[in-house]
């Protein structure tokens, strides 16, 4: 299933990532030896006017072209839907994700299916303190002298490399975050924001590799989150610190748009009428003032209702008194319901003009907001810690984040319909956020939550309570979020998700698949089996893994398609042909039904394992000879 990927990464460089991006954005500067033609390209920005820097800045650190070098790599894992759980009445239908694996391969997997998808992104990802038990992870799979020739490198600076694994260092944090990143950037729609919160002891190193990464021109905001209540923490020697950094970038920053907050007086537009549908609600201000400038125009009389003239009423300020609005202006209020008219204690007229929340004073329909500040000091950790016990989860994580600073984070994306990406979810307070900001507007948002299966110490409260991995409690939060939510708001919103893992085949599986060669197939082999596991069959784990490589997602389902005597998978214009048993009266029934347009497809994906030699020959033979100009190519998998 994966040896198509196997051999692709036989020859992976630390800048394939880079070059396959070049290669999509301006195929006309290769030529056709796959060679880049610098001096064309530099033609081309002359004649755009594009300055070209000589002076460039970058962060530089050990086991950067490993980092770029893991980016460019094809995942060797699979997904395994968990049948069970999918097909809950819950979840049948979800459009949300909870992928449980290592987040590196989870976004390789994610971008078949969703670049340029995910409109936010926010990461809570570990701070290397010394303290909260990051070690850099990485079962190195060849020796000092292999790494040396695959990433261009000195044997010894291979070795160095190497020996990151198990370490705490800035290098090794550096390592394990850059391809992750650089994964997710291109997962960001164009209008899209990513969220990072970090602390003090790699906040300047982050910033310099997102600014690499993203671009220093795409970097928004570095927010101070005064996470702390009371005089924070001795962490400082100098000083008490009781905040963190949570750090901003878009995609493009000119595609991008921060919502604004509510306007701080919102508690002032108290009044309705009939307009509120569409202006919302409104507060009075007098049409009169002074002014220090006096302008005739705006000095005019009003016949009110009973024969009354009005002019504008002087003050004790010394200023002469005009109306705010122009003549012409105050005829328009009066026709367009913009203007009232109210008589004081003393019988005395007074005019005033209607000051709509969602609608400025020309008619035109607007959102009143306010930017956002740079510091956000409402919402504490310990919040964090309390939701959790009031699921019943009391003390199974440390510091997690409170709902209340995701839905704020979230809540600055425009909009209600679109996919929120949390690749180190913890105890999943961004899918909770999701849930929380759905039911109050009748929202349609989606999470996607990457939580790889740490097991748990068998001293800690979790474990106790009979959880074994950090994935199993973030889905009961999930579950148990999901419930409350829907008993206290009725909401009628997608409370379920659909949950894959991403498994390893065993090295055997791994030899088999590298070294296949369909001409000498076995009918005793059986490579579909081989993919069994707890949660799904081998059939089932290949087709989810190949539907979202060839961009149906993971949250569309296939359906059955019967030929002569086999059991094919029809997904749009797409067939899959993956169980054993494909033989010749299967085949020209498929190619019949094609040519007759009794099936319309364009592709047939046929994993070569699972057919015999002969077989196979028919199919790539009658697929190329179709009539009626029929185009249906046929995709070979192994």
């Amino acid at each position: 299933m994966i040896g198509n990927k196997l051999q692709e990464n036989e020859n992976i460089k630390p800048n394939s990532l880079e070059m396959r991006k070049l290669k999509e954005t301006f195929p006309q500067y290769f030529n056709n030896k796959g060679e880049f033609e610098i001096d064309k390209f530099k033609d081309f920005l002359k004649q755009e006017e594009v300055e070209i820097s000589k002076e460039g800045y970058e962060l530089k650190f050990l086991g950067k072209s490993y980092a770029k070098y893991l980016s460019s790599l094809e995942t060797e894992t699979y997904i395994s839907p968990d049948i069970k759980h999918n097909s809950k009445e819950e979840n049948k239908d979800s459009e949300n994700l909870y992928i449980v694996g290592d987040n590196i391969d989870a976004l390789k997997h994610l971008l078949s299916s969703y670049t340029g998808e995910i409109k936010c992104i926010y990461i809570d990802p570990p701070y290397n303190t010394g303290k909260d038990g990051f070690v850099y992870s990485d079962d190195f799979q060849f020796n000092s002298a292999e790494l040396s020739q695959k990433i261009g490198i000195t044997e010894d600076e291979a070795q160095r490399i190497i020996n990151l694994s198990g370490m705490s260092t800035h290098s090794a944090w550096l390592t394990f975050m850059y391809p992750r990143l650089a994964l997710s950037r291109d997962l960001l729609a164009d209008d899209g924001l990513i969220f990072i919160s970090i602390d003090d002891n790699e906040q300047a190193n982050l910033k310099l590799i997102c600014d690499e990464i993203f671009g220093e021109e795409n970097f928004i905001a570095d927010l101070k989150w005064a996470n702390k209540e009371g005089g924070g923490s001795s962490d400082s020697k100098l000083f008490r610190v009781k905040d963190e950094h949570i750090l901003v970038y878009a995609k493009f920053i000119y595609n991008s748009e921060v919502k604004g907050l509510p306007p701080s007086n919102i508690e002032r537009y108290k009044e309705s009428d009939a307009h509120e549908q569409t202006r919302g609600k409104y507060y009075l201000q007098k049409l009169g003032m002074g002014s220090i400038q006096y302008s005739e125009s705006m000095d005019y009389p009003i016949t009110m209702e009973d024969g009354t003239i009005l002019y504008p009423a002087d003050n004790n300020s010394g200023r002469r008194a005009i109306w705010r609005w122009s003549k012409e202006k105050y005829l328009w209020g009066i026709e367009n319901d913009y203007i009232v008219s109210k008589q004081d204690k003393e019988g005395n007229w007074v005019l005033y003009t209607k000051q709509y929340l969602n609608a400025d004073n020309e008619g035109n329909l607007i959102e009143r907001t306010q930017i956002p500040m740079g510091i956000i000091s409402e919402f504490s950790s310990t919040q964090g810690s309390k939701e959790l016990s009031k699921l019943g989860l009391d003390g199974f994580f440390s510091y997690p984040k409170p709902t209340s600073l995701i839905n704020y984070l979230i809540d600055r994306i425009s909009g209600n319909d679109f996919i929120c990406l949390d690749f180190f979810s913890g105890s999943s307070t961004t899918a909770d956020s999701i849930f929380q900001l759905n039911s109050k507007d009748n929202g349609r948002r989606k999470f996607v939550m990457v939580q790889i299966a740490e097991k748990l110490k068998p001293s800690t409260h979790a474990y106790q309570a009979g959880f074994r991995t950090i994935d199993e409690i973030a889905r009961e939060r999930i579950k148990r979020a999901a419930q409350k939510i829907k008993e206290e708001t009725d909401a009628d919103i997608d409370y379920g998700y659909k949950l894959y893992y991403l498994e390893s085949p065993e090295e055997k599986t791994l030899l088999d698949l590298e070294n296949f060669e369909p001409e000498v197939k076995f009918i005793t082999d059986d490579m579909v089996s081989v993919f069994d596991n707890e949660h799904s069959s081998g059939k089932e784990s290949i087709l989810a893994t190949w539907l979202n490589e060839d961009g149906y997602g993971l949250t569309r389902t296939s359906i059955p398609y019967k030929l002569e005597n086999y059991q094919a998978n029809l997904m749009d214009k797409s067939l899959y042909l993956i169980d054993e048993g494909l033989e010749d009266q299967d085949v020209m029934t498929l190619i019949k039904r094609i040519e007759n347009e009794e099936l319309d497809i364009t592709r047939v994906v046929i994993y070569v394992h699972s057919v015999r030699f002969s077989v196979l020959q028919e199919l790539r033979k009658n697929l190329k000879v179709l009539r009626n100009n029929k185009n249906v190519s046929l995709i070979e998998r192994f």
